[in-house]
């Protein structure tokens, strides 16, 4: 029997056993809390590294990096001469980090000057917003970036700094941008179009060139300590800002004034309810020199409804305002279609000639009226304009004739020309928004509907498309696509893109685009364009009357081109309902036409285009006083009547002792010079008498009798008793000095269209 101190083989072995057990379970069990704790480990890993990466990482560089968006400087627009149309200046947009205020408010080591009530009153004082607004911005603690002022005048982004530093915050920034400045403010305002708040175009060539303009923008990224205190400059990393590329347009920026001076006051003598548009082009290219839209509005307040009669109708509730900005937006030259009216005989007569239904010897007798398909369609002239050439039935802008003239063209051929034209889809310009055509389809053209196109009645189109296709008949018959950009410049000034003026298609040979010429031409000497004269220059044109529906409004128009026998400038001015109470006959020809006179009366002789005056035009034209003064009555007299003056002599002396105008004044030839002999000159300003409505004989005068000068422009047909007056450059009652010279326009008050 074995000793008590002697181990118990069977007990050893039990325990080893029990030990072994133990250990293996030990194991496993640490297997299994090592593998479970390894996918705890491995799934949270996966979470923060793989599923929410990007959310901490952008966390991360939030916390350790401060980045701030550097804005590229939009492209400049030009106008043809290098006149700045639009441009960026640099400006500074004040943000807030409301977290960093608040973090400076709580730290009790170092009590700040300022409460957030204190700080959002002050700020709004600097930068004119609500203080409200900046008061809630400051109570998003959590956030880093909150917009007080966007791009504010460097002048008042240095009152913000001053006081940043005057009461040591941490928590307010300026960061540099870029704010659209427009400097000729309403000037090619529907051309030029706006930018939104974001800088991103948003109407005009600022929209359709957004691409180029916009150019790319930079990136500042600088590292921050855990106070959110800027880290030493090691730390940033700076991506450069592209600037826009450049715009050099075909717009002339005195072409342009010109126009909407012209436009302007159109509308306002004829109270216009649906404004006007205007376009002056270069007839061989197609380039824009000027295209206008009325009403108007201010490029740097564009939100902004500027014109009475739109503040009017939001005033009295039966608009919105958004409704009003829309409109005033509305570049009509090419959003817009109306009926055209006569002026649209310029394509009949193109087309009919070169399909040679008619030429120059074809004679037209017109009634009065004429009936096509049971339908009685009236000329303007109700009694009828007889046997008439076919230049004189152009002049006379005669219906019967016309009809004949496009029906004889016969309704495909007829359609086709339209096509050819350009007139069944659109111009082509190089602006956003162009509206299409509005005509029957070619399977339902009828007789009738031919009938009333070849006069200009019962379609639509738009004006720009319109001026392309009177252009193509007047050039020597070449279709361009009409354009505003010439040129893209890169920041270097290199050019990427020139514009291509080769023509789209000859729709008429040269020779026809000749006659068509002479025909025209006719119209404003002789026919219902009269009024479109320029003294000094061969003008071709073609006035137009269309009614809009049944309504009794009408739209009125003139197309005037010059020279006549060789056109380089073309123009094409509509206004759209004007009022039948101003005591004008409502026609193109009287409401219209005197505009277009005085528009290229400005713009010919700025273009340098020489002018070329008849014998008796000669002897009116500006010449330059002479000095007398001095010299004796009868010598004065005889220098005077050498340059071709008159004069009238005030007093009983020998000596001319003053004399009105003074020497060296630039007047009117044959004018009467007042020369003072002995008498004192008078110094009073003379009252400007009204001769609207009279005789040139009247008008010159009431002129003269007050003590001014007299200067004729607009119609110079002697031949017609309905002459007179249409406006004076100085209204009646105003105060001038002596020898003032008052520009009077003349204008046929018999012309019917």
């Amino acid at each position: 029997m074995p000793s008590q101190n002697q181990p118990n083989p069977r007990k050893s072995e039990k325990i080893r056993r029990a030990n072994r057990v133990i250990q293996n379970r030990t194991f496993v069990l640490m297997l299994v809390m090592g593998v479970a704790l390894f996918l705890l480990l491995f799934g949270k890993l996966f979470e923060l590294q793989i599923l929410r990466h990007e959310e901490l990482q952008e966390k991360a560089v939030d916390q350790q990096t401060r980045s701030e968006v550097v804005t590229a400087s939009r492209g400049t627009i030009y106008d043809r001469n290098g006149n700045v149309l639009a441009i960026s200046a640099t400006a500074e947009t004040v943000f807030l980090s409301p977290k960093e205020l608040n973090e400076e408010l709580e730290d009790e080591e170092d009590p700040v000057s300022w409460t957030k009530d204190s700080l959002a009153e002050d700020l709004a004082k600097i930068l004119e917003v609500n203080a409200e607004s900046i008061r809630q911005k400051m109570d998003r603690t959590d956030s880093q970036y909150e917009v007080v002022k966007l791009r504010a005048e460097e002048a008042v982004a240095n009152q913000v700094r001053e006081y940043i530093n005057e009461h040591e915050i941490r928590g307010i920034y300026l960061v540099t941008d870029a704010k659209r400045y427009y400097p000729y403010s309403t000037l090619a305002a529907h051309v030029i179009g706006f930018v939104g708040t974001d800088n991103q175009g948003l109407y005009g060539l600022e929209a359709r060139y957004e691409e180029d303009l916009e150019g790319q923008t930079g990136l500042v990224v600088t590292a921050k300590d855990n106070l959110g205190n800027d880290m030493l400059y090691g730390y940033e990393q700076y991506r450069d800002a592209q600037n826009g590329q450049n715009l050099v347009l075909t717009i002339d920026t005195t072409i342009q004034y010109y126009l909407e001076k012209g436009i302007e006051s159109m509308v306002d003598q004829f109270d216009a309810a649906n404004g006007a548009t205007g376009i002056v082009m270069n007839a061989k290219t197609g380039a824009v020199l000027g295209m206008a839209s009325y009403p108007n509005y201010d490029l740097n307040n564009f939100s902004t409804v500027t014109d009475e009669k739109l503040k009017e109708a939001i005033a009295d509730g039966s608009a919105s305002l958004g409704d009003m900005q829309l409109r005033q937006w509305r570049n009509k030259a090419l959003n817009d279609t109306y009926e055209p009216g006569s002026t649209f005989k310029i394509l009949t007569l193109a087309a009919a000639l070169e399909e040679g239904v008619v030429d120059m010897s074809t004679t037209a007798n017109c009634t009065g009226s004429v009936t096509i398909s049971g339908y009685r369609i009236k000329c303007s002239n109700n009694r009828g304009h007889g046997h008439q050439t076919l230049k004189e039935s152009v002049g006379n802008s005669c219906n019967p004739a016309f009809i004949s003239y496009g029906l004889s063209v016969g309704n495909e051929k007829f359609y086709d020309y339209m096509e050819a034209f350009g007139l069944m889809g659109t111009s082509g310009i190089d602006l956003d928004g162009e509206a299409t055509g509005i005509f029957i389809a070619e399977k339902n053209f009828t007789q009738l509907d031919l009938a009333c196109y070849a006069f200009g009645q019962n379609f639509n189109v738009t004006p720009i498309a319109l001026i392309s296709a009177q252009a193509a008949c007047v050039n020597g018959g070449y279709l361009h696509t009409p354009y505003v950009v010439e040129q893209v410049l890169d920041d270097d000034g290199k050019v990427v893109f020139q514009q291509d003026t080769t023509p789209i298609r000859q729709v008429i040979s040269e020779e026809t685009s000749a006659q068509v010429r002479e025909c025209l031409e006719y119209v404003v000497a002789s026919g219902t364009g009269k009024n479109g004269q320029v003294t000094g220059y061969r003008i071709g044109g073609k006035t137009g009357t269309a009614d809009k529906g049944q309504t009794g409004d009408i739209v009125v128009s003139f197309l005037c081109f010059a020279p006549a026998d060789d056109p380089e400038i073309i123009m094409l001015l509509t206004m759209d309902t004007p009022s039948r109470t101003t005591g004008t006959y409502p026609s193109g020809g009287n409401m219209v036409a005197p505009t277009a006179s005085r528009i290229m009366a400005e713009i010919l002789p700025y273009l340098e285009m020489e002018p070329s005056y008849s014998a008796e035009e000669m002897l009116g034209a500006d010449a330059t006083v002479p000095n007398v003064i001095g010299m004796t009555v009868a010598d004065a007299a005889a220098k005077l009547e050498e340059k071709g003056f008159g004069y009238r002599t005030v007093g009983d002396g020998d000596t001319v002792t003053d004399q009105t105008p003074a020497g060296s004044a630039v007047i009117p030839g044959r004018s009467v010079v007042i020369l003072y002999a002995g008498e004192e000159k008078p110094t009073d300003p003379c009252t400007v008498p009204s001769v609207v409505g009279k005789t040139p004989s009247e008008a010159n005068t009431a002129i003269t009798n007050a003590g001014l000068l007299v200067r004729f422009t607009g119609t110079t047909d002697s031949g017609s008793s309905s002459i007179r007056v249409l406006s004076q450059s100085v209204e009646a009652g105003g105060q001038v000095e002596a020898g003032t010279v008052i520009t009077l326009q003349l204008g046929d008050t018999g012309v019917t269209d």
